[in-house]
């Protein structure tokens, strides 16, 4: 019935712990709202500003599902899916997702159709791709980790054959590059405001690590944090340039220098977050079985097909 709201799958507190004074302006709601419940092990949220909804990837039961801000319904957006994990849009708005199941990353043409965008590299499948992000030249990067082929819990099991655990470059023209290999389980992973650099998460090691970028490659890899709580897994930048990253007890924030600035403490493990609504100052949080959402006084830094800073 049009106009009115599916009541809230229940709230819960909004504990920001401060642990630096450059944390002190950071605030939001007093209560996480709730939006939905009932995945196995839900990731990978992704906001479309044109259609003011959410996506985000329920992995084990193989499903994207899709929350509508004005009507606060949830919908199955695609079933099966491919045991979809992360997913971004690119320059042109397009939805692209990395796929366990398939091991592959796709793209979703705005007629509808899917174009792969990477399957395999140098002749050999990949493991499971995981999260991804689009520079604004139109590349596409993304980690390759081997959660979905460690069993059939997110994909099929499967066997390594890359050799190991990788970051790749899709170039515009659609060639496939490495441009990390030296991770345990490359995760998370989100560019700077001037693209100059890309902070990646390694699951398995808890760490978070930071590389310059120059055009395709990447050089350095330097120690930015340790996660003091679980382990990191997605990672996303506000418009100063902090970085927030997922761990057991919610969301940790941290400078650019690599301080941890404060918490935003959660009730379930976060897998994932991203930034949305209007202003991109609503804080979209996927934690194990639940999806929350809250505002806040930081606006989330912009995608590949948004203004600039």
């Amino acid at each position: 019935m049009t106009g009115i709201l599916e009541p809230l799958a229940g709230t819960a507190p909004a504990v920001w712990e401060k642990l630096d004074d450059r944390f002190a302006g950071i605030r939001g709601d007093s209560r996480l709202e709730r939006l939905w419940t009932g995945g196995r092990w839900v990731e990978g949220p992704v906001y479309s500003a044109a259609g003011r909804y959410l996506l985000w990837s329920d992995i084990p039961n193989d499903r994207i599902l899709r929350w509508d801000e004005t009507s606060y319904q949830v919908s199955v957006f695609r079933n099966p899916a491919g045991n979809t994990n992360g997913h971004t849009r690119d320059t042109e708005g397009r939805l692209v997702s990395c796929e366990h199941g398939n091991r592959r990353v796709t793209r979703t043409e705005h007629h509808g159709g899917i174009t792969v965008l990477a399957h395999e590299y140098d002749g050999k499948r990949l493991n499971s791709p995981n999260d991804v992000v689009v520079k604004r030249d139109g590349s596409v990067w993304f980690t390759d980790p081997a959660y979905g082929i460690d069993s059939d819990y997110e994909g099929y099991k499967g066997e390594i054959e890359t050799g190991g655990c990788h970051v790749y470059r899709v170039a515009p023209d659609g060639a496939l590059t490495r441009v990390a290999d030296d991770f345990n389980r490359p995760n998370g992973l989100a560019f700077s405001l001037d693209e100059s650099l890309l902070y990646i998460t390694d699951s398995e090691e808890a760490t978070i690590r930071v590389f310059s970028v120059d055009g395709g490659t990447l050089s350095g890899g330097e120690l930015f944090a340790e996660c003091g709580n679980g382990i990191f897994d997605g990672i996303r930048l506000d418009t100063q340039g902090r970085v927030w990253a997922s761990a057991a007890d919610g969301v940790h924030v941290y400078h650019s220098d690599g301080t941890l600035l404060g918490k935003l403490l959660v009730p379930e493990t976060v897998s994932n977050l991203t930034w949305g609504g209007p202003k991109r100052n609503r804080l979209f949080l996927t934690a194990t079985t639940s999806v929350y959402s809250l505002f806040t006084t930081a606006n989330g830094a912009p995608e590949a097909y948004g203004p600039r800073v």
